[in-house]
């Protein structure tokens, strides 16, 4: 197909853990909500709209988000379990419209509807219209929708069109749309390489567009340069694939001479593995090994691996690997292309613990937060589920001083009353994060 009838959807659901929170428990619907990990090193996950307008983002520190938030606001753990039940809900929705989703994360996903190939503009916001108000009524969450004729753009659009909106860019415009947005919209463009080109005296993807590819690549790297530049002008023919199948992220590159001492081959490959990294986290993915891949002047090629027990999206682990894996050039002859690949990838929603990725200077670091103690029956905490013999499901509000206050609501029964019992009623008993949606 060529560029002039394809159409990609980019689908982002608004503010998705927080809006999970807020369908089933119905009590919270407008009021400012927190989810994360609420010890002394948690990170907020996520943050209703209503809490967004205190100034309050995903990835801040709880503690500063605690001192914004409102006397209404709420803060609660995670249930992931929820999320996932709802984030498969919303995507077998989409599949029905378009067969090959590539999900990105739980709340994200690009598609390229067969129905929409050749379509005018009217006739694609027709089609996300109709789509947003599907999702809306029949699994109750907001879904933002950009449309353009490749990914990146489309991507640009869903966040421009937020909250709740849809924006479709006309075939041909690409390069006019992205031209005076700032450098950081574009996927891969974090803080250091932002930092890198605002040195340059490039603040806007049009200045990006008008470098030259040596400007280019030498302000952020042959490896990104060129295509980072190429993707500024909107031209994007990257194919939407179903990410199921992902086997793994990679990066690589051929250097212009030689590289023959160890300090260099370890910065380069440094570089390399922030690349694969960002890979990883943007297919919501955590790894297993570590793969290095070193060619030699002469074109033999090595290639050294290594796995851990335990999957992980930690950046300074995974580098570290990929650093210990490699060979002295004063051993081994120079080298002229080295790669890092990251595979043996999962999906890290089954790993107990809650990872969040957190923007730090340039790679996304890893805060965890403890997983709970076991509960025993008089440990109830805020936001834990719970089912009572006589009055249903509901969710524990407050707990302390031996009393327990539940509110019996769900997704379909509206604002519910609140009762309090003693944190030792026989009648108590833990529920399951899919409860309140029956």
């Amino acid at each position: 197909m060529g560029g002039h009838d394809r159409w990609v959807i980019h689908l982002d659901m608004d503010a998705f853990y927080a809006s999970c929170e807020q369908l089933t428990r119905p009590t919270l619907a407008h009021r400012p909500v927190l989810v994360g990990g609420a010890g002394p090193r948690g990170v907020v996950a996520g943050a209703s709209y209503q809490a967004r307008e205190h100034g309050i983002k995903s990835a801040m520190p709880m503690s500063q988000a605690r001192r914004l938030l409102p006397p209404n606001g709420v803060i609660l753990p995670p249930r992931f379990k929820l999320y996932e039940l709802l984030s498969t809900r919303v995507f077998d929705l989409v599949a029905t419209y378009a067969p090959v989703l590539e999900r990105i994360s739980l709340d994200e996903a690009f598609a390229e509807p067969p129905s929409l190939v050749g379509a005018s503009s009217e006739g694609v916001r027709e089609f996300g219209a109709r789509l947003r108000e599907h999702i809306r009524s029949d699994v109750g969450l907001v879904a933002s929708i950009g449309a353009a004729s490749g990914k990146q753009v489309a991507k640009v659009a869903s966040d421009l069109a937020k909250p709740d909106g849809l924006l479709v860019v006309d075939q041909g415009t690409e390069r006019d749309f992205l031209a005076p947005l700032p450098t950081r919209v574009l996927w891969g463009i974090g803080p250091v390489a932002e930092g890198k080109l605002r040195a340059i005296g490039v603040r806007t993807l049009g200045q990006l567009t008008a470098l030259s590819d040596a400007d280019a690549v030498s302000t952020l790297g042959s490896v990104v340069g060129r295509d980072l530049r190429r993707l500024a002008t909107g031209v994007d023919d990257r194919p939407v694939s179903d990410r199921a199948e992902l086997k793994q992220v990679s990066a690589e590159t051929t250097f212009d001479r030689d590289l023959i001492d160890l300090p260099s081959l370890r910065r380069e490959v440094r570089d390399l593995a922030v690349h694969a990294h960002r890979r990883l986290v943007n297919a919501g993915r955590v790894a297993r090994t570590v793969v290095v891949k070193l060619r030699h002047t002469d074109f033999s090629t090595v290639t050294r691996s290594e796995t851990m027990a335990s999957p992980t999206d930690e950046f300074d682990q995974l580098a570290a690997m990929a650093e210990r894996l490699l060979i002295d050039p004063a051993e081994f002859g120079g080298v002229r292309l080295a790669g890092v690949a990251l595979s043996g990838l999962s999906v890290p929603h089954q790993d107990p613990l809650f990872t969040l990725s957190v923007q730090a200077p340039d790679v996304p670091v890893v805060e965890r937060a403890p997983a709970p103690a076991p509960v025993v029956a008089s440990s109830w905490r805020p936001g834990d589920d719970v089912v009572h013999d006589e009055f249903g499901t509901g969710w524990v509000q407050g707990a302390g001083h031996g009393r327990v206050t539940v509110r019996f609501e769900t997704r379909s029964s509206g604002p519910g009353v609140a009762r309090t019992f003693t944190q030792e009623d026989p009648a108590l008993r833990r529920g399951e994060p899919g409860d309140c949606l029956a």
